[in-house]
């Protein structure tokens, strides 16, 4: 097996055809398709459906296909840290963030990044919590940040913040607490829209509920933040949820939250890496940034209702304070 040939296989299947590939990568097309069979005919296995419109991958192609990604980003982490032995820090760093997360840092991230090494590419991935565990440890992700679940035995992990969940309806909503606030036995008994019950705050939410004798009975579930934000403003349920990621809703009214009583519902997001794999000098560069980073945001109150661990060790007192306020423009 030859990197050229993942490389050749990693094309085809990007660009849907042979021939598309082969220009991309200014390869003879026979030549291409050529060491692409060699390679199936290593892994006694096909990995391409060849038809008139171009190829498909088959179900051993799909898996075939996560694995030569990861190793053709490991060669090329390598080939750049032995580049940055002159202090230059460049190439491309691969950075997973859960949806939840995207509003409040992707863009303040991605200008700091581009302010601060403007020949490091950051390569943002947006997915649902339970999808960024695989990428990052076969090393397709340098980085993630995942949600402390006590489950992170496998990575390298710098805690960032804490959020506390809250329970979030439209102003006039007939899911609305009527209070400033709301048990937490009363908004499970609500009909909530939360996300599946591997991905998000849902696991957190279950636990709390299986701990005060309780069940969820309506739920509706939703694993994008945007479909969420809409169902929320159509009125089909209310939710459970760190207010950071509607954060444009709060401010402007068209959304309100109140904080949740009777149980803690906090979770630590944590910035994560592969104990297996080496960090290049460019992917720590930018944990460092991110660590820094989450800390001002919490700090001026743009990340609303993050409480970044290293101001908690600096202040204990904030958790309080931010726990008892109502978002309620």
């Amino acid at each position: 097996m030859e990197l050229r040939q993942l490389r050749y296989f990693v094309a085809a299947v990007d660009h849907g055809s042979i021939s598309r590939a082969a220009a991309a990568l200014h390869v003879a097309q026979p030549a291409l398709s050529h060491q692409i069979q060699i390679l199936e005919q290593e892994l006694h296995a096909l990995l391409l459906l060849r038809t008139r419109q171009g190829v498909q991958s088959t179900d051993a192609g799909k898996k075939f296909y996560a694995h030569a990604q990861a190793i053709l980003k490991q060669v090329l982490d390598a080939r750049t840290s032995v580049g940055q032995a002159s202090g230059q820090l460049s190439g491309t760093v691969a950075l997973g963030i859960p949806q939840s997360v995207s509003a409040a840092l992707a863009l303040p991230l991605l200008k700091t990044v581009y302010a601060t090494y403007p020949n490091v590419t950051l390569q943002l991935t947006e997915e649902l919590t339970g999808n960024l565990i695989e990428p990052l440890r076969s090393g397709r992700l340098n980085l993630a940040i995942l949600f402390d679940d006590g489950q992170l035995d496998g990575f390298d992990v710098v805690r960032l913040l804490e959020e506390n969940l809250m329970y979030v309806s439209s102003p006039d909503s007939k899911y609305s607490p009527g209070a400033d606030s709301i048990a937490f036995d009363a908004a499970i008994a609500k009909k909530l829209i939360l996300p599946g019950i591997r991905h998000g705050v849902r696991p957190l939410i279950e636990a709390a509920a299986r701990a005060s004798g309780q069940t969820l009975t309506q739920v509706v579930e939703i694993n994008s933040v945007a479909i969420l934000r809409s169902a929320l403003l159509a009125d089909i349920g209310a939710t459970l949820i760190p207010p950071a990621p509607l954060s444009m809703e709060l401010r402007n009214g068209e959304l309100r939250a109140v904080p949740v009583t009777g149980q803690p519902l906090i979770r630590t997001l944590a910035l994560c890496s592969s104990k297996a794999i080496p960090l290049t000098d460019s992917a720590r560069a930018i944990g460092e940034l991110v660590v820094s980073l989450v800390d001002r945001l919490c700090d001026d109150d743009s990340w609303i209702g993050g409480l970044s661990c290293r101001g908690l060790c600096r202040n204990k007192e904030r958790r309080t304070s931010k726990i008892d306020m109502v978002w309620n423009p």
